[in-house]
């Protein structure tokens, strides 16, 4: 916890400039819930950034699934370029013409080195090192999106709510998969996916 809350300090300014650009564009874009404006930070933002200590050291290119309003896919650019992490490339999948317009200034105005792809993700053709998703679909459709994306060297880091282990009941057994709690939420988890050697 002591480094994750390290890693935030650092990130602070960048992270509250999108912050500040989220918050203005939400004005004429529906990105997140109205709901949860007042606890952008913690909900989200914070939420987001538990991710990047699991990107590995050698991960070089990272594929954010059905980004939205860039959770996690900026929160982690964000962290990548302030920390100097490994991370070359962050693309972000957003089919929302209006969201992935979003994305584009946001990368713009931090700077960050993040490629948005206005299209569906069955029309992505990129081998990652990491693949990310927050709020998309359940798992099992999850992976069935990213299938043709994933090699047995790529990770998945899937942020998911308390509906988990009934998502988990019929995972193919070529997935290996581990579960850690959520820093922010007692309800929430992180999922580690690998394809094992028969996937």
């Amino acid at each position: 916890m002591q480094q994750f809350d390290e890693n935030l300090i650092k990130s602070k300014p960048l992270l509250l400039k999108y912050q500040q650009i989220l918050l203005e564009w939400q004005k004429k874009v529906n990105l997140i819930s109205n709901s949860t404006i007042n606890d952008i930070w913690q909900r989200h933002i914070m939420d987001s950034a538990q991710l990047y200590p699991l990107i590995p050291s050698k991960a070089k290119i990272l594929l954010d699934v059905g980004s939205g309003a860039g959770f996690p896919g900026i929160v982690l650019a964000i962290l990548n370029k302030t920390l100097n992490g490994p991370l070359k490339q962050v693309f972000l999948v957003e089919s929302d013409l209006k969201k992935s317009l979003f994305l584009q200034e946001v990368n713009r105005q931090l700077g960050l080195n993040v490629e948005v792809l206005p299209k569906r993700m069955e029309s992505v053709d990129i081998a990652p090192d990491v693949i990310t998703a927050r709020a998309v679909a359940a798992v099992p459709e999850l992976l069935k999106l990213v299938d043709k994306n994933v090699s047995r060297e790529t990770l998945m880091l899937f942020l998911k709510g308390k509906n988990v282990d009934k998502e988990l009941q019929n995972i193919p057994k070529c997935y290996m998969i581990q579960k850690k709690q959520s820093l922010l939420s007692a309800d929430g988890c992180v999922l580690m996916i690998r394809k094992g050697k028969h996937g």
